[in-house]
């Protein structure tokens, strides 16, 4: 070619050059964006986001606001109440409404609106359970039922749950869900969405297993031999190795092994942080079979679970229980294993004083149920209404913990803490960490001793009210990082010798802020000689203690 042609050819070169640059500087960008995930070896387990730990202040919306015409009545609620991750359900009738026919369109619409208001997502899949029903399957499943069967009752009649036994609907349900992570990978290259639920409290009310021949069959006979040994028991018929938690425990490894199963072909797409939610049973014991739906993720069920489904990391409790010793055993058992969430608790604002417990046990997510602004009440379950105080009983403490999401994820993840609330009784409440006694209390006045008599003073207009708590997280040996809300928080030496006490040497109200302590003022004088107060509006406390002798 000649010099001119070379010329020309040199510059339409270099335009390629710079274009295709262009597409694939924003590509690469976006592969370089780590997925979110979760991570162990700490203190507490911890969600990683954009690859740092990160505490989802949650609000999970009521079931039918997962349509594009719903979502204005959302977003100003959840933005009044201060949450970061909005929970929100994306159910098989809506992506396949003919079958494999599939669409996304709520999904699309769902994240343009999540990004502009530069919050995160917390997908729910309603699948083949939703309280344990099959309400949200498509209606070419249900009017299926020699395809999609059916549990089958002692008689032979159906029962409406789907059974997990199904291997039809178990294959086809897991379709549609790969279908929708296939479509996240392509739309949300920055993971918007940073976890998915895989099902809705799933099990079987009123049928503690199928007893159609087929799931009789594998009843009658061994447990699985991979269950046998992940336990470390003999295998034997379900009857021996099990006695009467026998038909919860095999109905609770064929549905986790279903839920395995949804969850394994989506992540084969898109390889997102998954989890189960329980309705619970009693709190305290399963000797009287009150374990909730059989074959759930209950809490006497979890090691059936973890060994049946590999592929779900995390474990989240329903809670509708305004009992707070139940709830604090709730939050025991399910920190137990693995990172605690809690995907659903009552929008009553007595529910509210439970976040300081969950995040007192490494919590990654909270989310009261039911917060929008649709008016629709799941009352006695949770408040007859979303008024003002209700909305600000859980706002306050996000506000606390949304001054800092990141900051106190990498706290929780690394140290020590405790978490406590008010209980029914308002009793005071005490706790050991290293050399000190921590002690919660309640309904008291910030300016005054329990013991004073010299003085009149009016009862506590909180003494009968379900409000208040505090978390604790130990920095060092004598430091202390605290927040509450209406509870007063005294420390001592736990086993004082001969002539010791307690000496605060300083008290900063204040919060980090890319790993630093800010301080916005020192607690001195008043507001230490009478203990540490938090009022109604919580404050971040750095605390930090020497023995005197």
């Amino acid at each position: 070619p000649s010099g001119r042609e070379r010329l020309r050819l040199a510059k339409l070169l270099s335009f390629w050059a710079v274009l295709l640059l262009g597409i694939a500087m924003p590509m690469q960008a976006g592969a370089q964006t780590p997925l979110p995930r979760f991570e162990s070896g700490g203190e507490h387990p911890a969600l990683l986001v954009d690859g740092e730990p990160f505490l989802i202040l949650g609000a999970q919306v009521n079931n039918s606001s997962n349509y594009p015409a719903m979502l204005d009545e959302v977003w100003p609620t959840l933005e009044r109440m201060g949450a970061n991750t909005v929970l929100m359900p994306v159910a098989w009738e809506q992506v396949e409404p003919v079958e494999g026919q599939f669409d996304f369109s709520f999904v699309d619409v769902l994240l343009d609106q999540v990004r502009s208001r530069d919050m995160r997502v917390v997908l729910l899949w309603y699948g083949t359970w939703k309280n344990t029903g099959p309400s949200y399957v498509p209606a070419w499943v249900k009017r299926d039922t020699q395809r999609f069967a059916r549990m089958r009752k002692a008689d032979g009649s159906a029962h409406l749950v789907l059974s997990p036994h199904g291997e039809a609907t178990m294959q086809a349900d897991a379709r549609a869900f790969s279908m929708l992570m296939r479509h996240l990978k392509q739309v949300d290259p920055q993971h918007t969405v940073v976890m998915v639920q895989v099902e809705n409290e799933s099990g079987s009310w009123g049928l503690d297993r199928d007893r159609s021949p087929e799931a009789n069959a594998l009843f009658a006979g061994p447990i699985p031999q991979e269950l046998a040994e992940g336990l470390g028991i003999e295998r034997r018929s379900w009857s021996d190795a099990f006695g009467p938690r026998a038909a919860q425990f095999f109905n609770s490894w064929y549905v986790a092994r279903y839920v395995d199963t949804v969850a394994a072909a989506g992540q084969a797409q898109k390889d997102l942080p998954m989890f189960v939610n329980a309705a619970l049973g009693n709190a305290f014991t399963d000797e009287g079979g009150d374990v909730g739906p059989s074959g759930g993720p209950n809490w006497n069920a979890l090691p059936i679970w973890r060994i049946a489904a590999p592929n779900i990391p995390a474990y989240g409790p329903d809670i509708y229980n305004r009992d707070p010793k139940a709830v604090e055993a709730y939050l025991d058992r399910y920190a137990a294993h693995g990172p605690l969430m809690v995907p659903e608790i009552g929008n009553a604002a007595e529910y509210a004083r439970f976040i300081w417990p969950a995040m007192g046990r490494g919590a990654v997510l909270f989310a009261p149920f039911g917060i929008d602004g649709t008016r629709y009440s799941n009352y006695p379950l949770g408040a007859k209404e979303l008024d003002e105080d209700t909305l600000e009983a859980f706002a306050a403490p996000y506000r606390l913990f949304g001054q800092m999401p990141r900051e106190w994820a990498r706290i929780a993840r690394e140290h020590p803490l405790w978490g406590t609330a008010k209980g029914e009784d308002g009793a005071d409440q005490t706790h050991i960490m290293g050399q000190w006694k921590l002690t919660a209390q309640y309904a008291r006045w910030a300016f005054a001793e329990d013991d004073w008599t010299w003085i009149e003073r009016d009862a506590h207009p909180l003494a009968d009210v379900p409000t208040g708590g505090l978390v604790v997280a130990q920095l060092s040996d004598d430091v202390f990082l605290v927040g509450g809300r209406n509870v007063k928080l005294r420390i001592a030496l736990a086993q004082p010798g001969a002539g010791q006490q307690g000496e605060v040497i300083e008290a900063q109200e204040g919060r980090f802020v890319d790993g630093e302590w800010v301080m916005r003022r020192r607690w001195n004088g008043d507001q230490i000689d009478w203990g540490f107060n938090f009022g109604a509006e919580p404050v971040w406390l750095r605390i930090e203690m020497d023995v005197l002798e």
